[in-house]
């Protein structure tokens, strides 16, 4: 008898959140997980709330179709613009069940916001992000909620996801890009003492961050940030827990080139993939 699989769904607009997968799949690799990167139509930080929400839930419930009972948005802009909506909205539709949704959606901001201020010695924060990320106000809203004493900064970097997406994330042109950001984000507030990388394509500038950030600024990326979360979730969540499977499975679409795909995605994800194009 085959095996039924059930993966965890990660969404993401790119390429970016294959650096979250990775993290995930180091914490735990039991799991079987499915991988959509809606490459054909990023980047989302630039588009509409209603136009992100539209391409999430496209990409959700085709994930859904594959038999994910959990779904990851590995996206800050999704995380921020479709979210809520998708949650409340659409599960109870999608997905009815007894105790609320039988499938669940989650996303990268809240998690992150839930430790931030575990990192500051200052009280001040600076989150560098996506336009969209930034416009929704979505990470000061939800680290008013746990750390109300810190002081949050924002600086939308449009020019990071394109940079990293065309391969250029390590070029000397990227630091131009990379400094220009960091210096912004520091004149509103010299006393900031932790970065969040509020966007999963950002680790790849990571080195370039840390050159231009002042020193012994801490630098969050969100990926064991969100591998932790989930492994928490998933011994909270014994009901969710059992309808994932445990081959070791991985599976990888793209809604582009599956070529592109797969020698772009090696740099996000530390080793090779094999895609399949999904056309929606």
């Amino acid at each position: 008898m085959a095996k039924k699989v059930q993966p965890i769904g990660v969404f993401d607009s790119g390429y970016g959140g294959l650096t979250v997968l990775r993290e995930i799949v180091w914490k735990l690799p039991q799991y079987d997980y499915v991988y959509l990167g809606d490459n054909a139509r990023t980047p989302y930080g630039t588009r509409s709330f209603d136009t992100v929400y539209h391409y999430t839930l496209e990409c959700v419930q085709h994930l859904f179709s594959r038999g994910c009972r959990l779904v990851i948005l590995a996206c800050n802009t999704a995380s921020a613009k479709a979210l809520r909506n998708i949650q409340q909205l659409d599960l109870p539709t999608l997905a009815p069940g007894l105790d609320g949704p039988s499938r669940r959606v989650l996303g990268v901001i809240r998690p992150t916001t839930e430790v931030i201020g575990k990192y500051s010695k200052t009280g001040s924060v600076g989150i560098l992000a996506t336009r969209g990320t930034v416009t929704s106000e979505s990470y000061v809203v939800e680290i008013e909620k746990f750390f109300p004493e810190l002081a949050v900064y924002q600086e939308a970097c449009p020019m990071w996801v394109p940079l990293v997406e065309n391969g250029e994330y390590a070029s000397s042109g990227a630091d131009y890009f990379v400094r220009q950001h960091i210096n912004r984000l520091m004149d509103q507030c010299a006393e900031i003492d932790t970065l969040l990388l509020a966007c999963t394509h950002y680790p790849l500038l990571i080195d370039k961050i840390r050159q231009a950030a002042p020193p012994n600024m801490t630098i969050l990326s969100q990926g064991h940030i969100i591998a932790d979360s989930l492994a928490d979730y998933l011994e909270r969540h014994p009901e969710i827990d059992a309808q994932c499977s445990k081959h070791g499975q991985r599976a990888f679409l793209t809604t582009d080139s599956a070529e592109d795909f797969d020698r772009q995605a090696t740099v996000f994800y530390g080793e090779p993939i094999q895609s399949a194009h999904l056309a929606l």
